[in-house]
């Protein structure tokens, strides 16, 4: 079914509906994201500040409850209720001449690179667990060259890496989260215009952050949502253990900083110090983050996920409480509501992957459609922006994202898919597989 849109007057809003569209341009208003969810009558006291009506996405819209009836304790105990948590606003987060990087490689030619990369990814975080159970001082050459080499593909193409890494199958959750996590924290910080140095920091960090949970029982890893609080004391002390093993190595301070703070939050409620808004380093900030996020989406077992699009919101829920206003709307911004290599269904039943996110128009990305609109898979995929076939439409007339799907929902794995493309054709399975 496809996604039912409409024009409604900006003080007929309620709670819960998702705003999809303005009736003026975005980048004349303060919101940072195109399309966002109602969560107050803050939000909408705003919205009457800028526009008279607004379109609303009939499909996306909720009621708020939802999000806290979800069948994922974690994800209901860190949302709360926002009137009754502290809201703690700072300054803009402001990065000193900041760099621009311009897409200078083409989403195939990256995705080459990418797969060695994270090939090695895989390899060296192993072989540091196992030096770390052995007792054994962990060689961290390996993995600062890979942080490096990840560092270097984001800036020449943010959808490559996020592409790959989200098309690769991982039995281990440890490996998958701390690689997933590094890269969104470097689309991030790419987004941020931060240099290059800061970006392998960023990523070497991000990528270690776990390592002090090879000292603890499994069974504290599974799910620390369902842990007592006895468990949680014991799970929470992987931080301190990791920071102890890297001040032992000549690591660039940054580095260590991102292990050592990325589970500390905005509003002090977060560990091992329970730190709060500008005490905790931006590359930290950004760490927690995408940590975060990655855990709300991820797949596991045991464990329900959110789509992209809920996430999205759960963490627009949470600014100036958990995380920093602006940090969430630059994340936001670089990943778009719908991220590189998610599974969607099109409004005309036709459905597809993500590929990339046009930086104006968040809602209308440009998709890999693979199969026909009665979901018959086609021959080669082919490529849809639906930026540039919507523009100037009338709404009733889009061709939109109709939601989510699971990886695999189906059948639907862009790997077996060969992608046409500028007039080329190129098969995934060579480059993920």
């Amino acid at each position: 079914m496809g996604v039912s849109q409409k024009k409604v007057a900006v003080h007929d809003l309620r709670i819960g509906t998702f705003v999809s569209d303005l009736d003026r341009p975005w980048h004349e208003t303060p919101f940072p994201i195109q399309g966002f969810y109602i969560r107050s009558q803050d939000d909408i006291r705003s919205l009457t500040s800028y526009c008279r009506w607004v379109m609303v996405d009939v499909a996306e819209s909720r009621d708020t409850s939802e999000y806290e009836a979800t069948n994922t304790p974690i994800f209901a105990r860190r949302l709360g209720n926002r009137d009754t948590q502290e809201i703690v606003q700072l300054a803009p987060i402001q990065v000193r001449n900041p760099e621009n990087y311009p897409v200078a490689s083409t989403l195939k030619k990256e995705a080459r690179q990418c797969k060695r990369l994270l090939a090695d990814v895989e390899t060296s975080l192993q072989r540091i667990g196992s030096q770390l159970r052995q007792g054994v001082e962990p060689d961290l050459s390996a993995i600062t060259s890979i942080a490096r080499g990840m560092a270097d593909s984001v800036t020449r193409n943010p959808d490559a890496m996020l592409w790959v890494a989200r098309l690769r199958k991982h039995d281990d959750h440890i490996y998958r989260h701390s690689l997933n996590t590094a890269v969104w924290a470097l689309v991030c910080g790419r987004h941020f215009g931060l240099e290059r140095t800061a970006l392998q920091n960023l990523a070497l960090g991000t990528l270690l952050a776990h390592i002090g949970k090879s000292e603890l029982p499994v069974e504290l890893l599974h799910n620390e949502s369902k842990l007592d609080a006895e468990q949680f004391a014991q799970f929470k002390t992987y931080v301190n253990r990791g920071v102890a093993h890297l001040e032992a190595t000549a690591l660039p301070r940054p580095v260590i900083n991102v292990v050592q703070f990325h589970r500390e939050r905005h509003n002090g409620s977060g560990f091992p110090q329970g730190v709060r808004g500008d005490r905790i380093p931006l590359l930290a900030k950004i760490a927690g983050l995408v940590d975060y996020y990655e855990s709300l989406v991820e797949a596991r077992d045991d464990q329900a996920s959110l789509t992209p699009a809920q996430a999205v919101a759960h963490l627009y829920a949470l600014r100036n409480i958990e995380f920093q206003d602006d940090l969430v709307e630059r994340f936001i911004q670089s990943v778009g509501i719908y991220p590189t290599g998610t599974l969607v269904q099109l409004s005309d039943g036709q459905r597809g992957a993500v590929v990339s996110h046009s930086p104006v128009r968040r809602l209308w990305p440009k998709v890999m459609v693979m199969t026909d609109r009665d979901h018959r898979p086609l021959k080669a995929a082919k490529v849809v922006n639906l930026a540039s076939i919507n523009d100037g439409k009338d709404p009733s007339m889009m061709l939109s994202i109709s939601g989510c799907l699971p990886f695999g929902a189906e059948g639907l794995d862009p790997r077996h898919y060969e992608l046409t493309s500028a007039g080329s054709r190129w098969s995934l399975k060579r480059l993920v597989g």
